[in-house]
C-alpha cells in the first residue's frame, strides 16, 4: 500500500497497552537500529523505556488501514509534570535555568521516532499537528527538547557541529548550555565547506533549521544510547535543547493557529554519536 493511501490518525497514549506499543517502536528505532541503551531498557520484551515514562504524555500516530498499528511517536512533558517527576528530561544534561527563568510556559519534547515503513512521508506531518493542538490546548509558550547525529567522535562531526554553532546560534535569553561541555565550534568559519557540513545533519535537524531554526551551546555526549543528541531518539550525543516560543494567532492554516515559535532543539550523541543543543526560530505554524 501506498503511504498516500494509509489512513493515519494521532492522539495520546489512553492506556498502558498504547504506550508499551510506542515503548516497542522506540526499542526498534533507538535499540535495534541505533544501537542505544540504558538502566531500564527490557531486551528481552523489547522496549525502550525509562524512569520519566510515567509523567510524560505519549503522542502517537497510528496507521488505521494496518490495525491501528503505532507508527510514530513523541512524547512530551509539561512544567507541572516535570515537577512531578523532579525534574525535566533533559536536565541531566543541560542547564536549563534560561527557560525556567524566563517564566514562559514550558513543553519538553523527546524520543521522537517512525518506524522504517513509515518514513518520508505523511506521518510526522501528522504528529506535528498533533503536537500544535496540544500546544494549544495547554497553552504552552516554550517547547524544548533534544536530537542526536549519529556518534560519539566530535572530530567526525567537526563540520557539521561548527556549522551549526556559527550559523545557528541560539540567542542569550534562549541559549541552554550542555553542563559536560563540548565545544562545537571546531572549524573556524572561514575554513568550513558549508554545503559538505549541510550534508552531514541529520534530516530532522534540517527540517527545524529550515523553519528558522538555531543551536545552544555546546553539546553533549551520551554514550549510552550511541547517538547525538537525544539519548535514543535521534543519532549524536552533542546536547542542544530545542525551546519553541508560541504567539497563538489564526493564520488559517492547516497547521492551526502559530504563527511565530522560537524553537532551542537538543541534540546529543550515545555511543557512536553526540548532542547539542538546538533553538528553531519557528515563522510557520507550530511543528516539533
Amino acid at each position: 500500500m501506498m503511504q498516500s493511501e494509509r489512513v493515519i490518525s494521532v492522539r495520546l497514549a489512553q492506556d498502558a497497552a498504547q504506550i508499551e506499543a510506542a515503548q516497542r517502536l522506540r526499542y526498534d528505532v533507538f535499540v535495534r537500529e541505533l544501537g542505544g541503551d540504558g538502566a531500564m531498557v527490557d531486551h528481552d520484551a523489547g522496549l525502550e523505556r525509562d524512569r520519566f515514562d510515567p509523567f510524560f504524555d505519549h503522542l502517537l500516530a497510528f496507521d488505521d488501514t494496518a490495525g491501528g498499528k503505532v507508527v510514530g511517536v513523541y512524547r512530551v512533558l509539561r512544567a507541572d509534570q516535570a515537577a512531578a517527576a523532579g525534574q525535566f528530561y533533559s536536565e541531566d544534561e543541560y542547564d536549563l535555568s534560561v527557560l525556567r527563568a524566563s517564566g514562559r510556559r514550558l513543553l519538553e519534547l523527546g524520543r521522537s521516532c517512525l518506524h522504517r515503513d513509515y518514513r518520508g512521508g505523511p506521518v510526522m506531518f501528522h504528529l506535528w499537528q498533533g503536537l500544535a493542538n496540544y500546544v494549544q490546548t495547554h497553552d504552552i509558550d516554550v517547547m524544548f527538547g533534544v536530537a542526536s547525529f549519529h556518534g560519539i567522535d566530535a572530530q567526525a562531526l567537526a563540520s557539521p557541529l561548527s556549522l551549526l554553532h556559527h550559523r545557528h546560534l541560539a540567542p542569550p535569553d534562549l541559549r541552554v548550555r550542555a553542563r559536560q561541555f563540548q565545544p562545537m565550534d571546531l572549524v573556524a568559519e572561514a575554513d568550513l565547506d558549508r554545503r559538505a557540513a549541510m550534508l552531514q545533519v541529520p534530516a530532522l535537524i534540517k527540517a527545524y533549521l529550515r523553519l528558522g531554526g538555531f543551536v545552544g551551546e555546546g553539546a553533549f555526549v551520551d554514550h549510552a544510547f550511541n547517538t547525538t543528541g537525544q539519548r535514543s531518539t535521534f543519532c549524536l550525543h552533542f546536547g542542544n535543547l530545542l525551546c519553541v516560543e508560541i504567539t497563538k494567532h489564526d493564520i488559517g492554516t492547516q497547521f492551526g493557529q502559530f504563527q511565530r515559535k522560537t524553537l532551542t532543539h537538543s541534540l546529543r550523541t550515545t555511543g557512536d554519536q553526540k548532542c547539542f543543543s538546538i533553538n528553531i526560530h519557528n515563522s510557520l505554524p507550530l511543528l516539533m
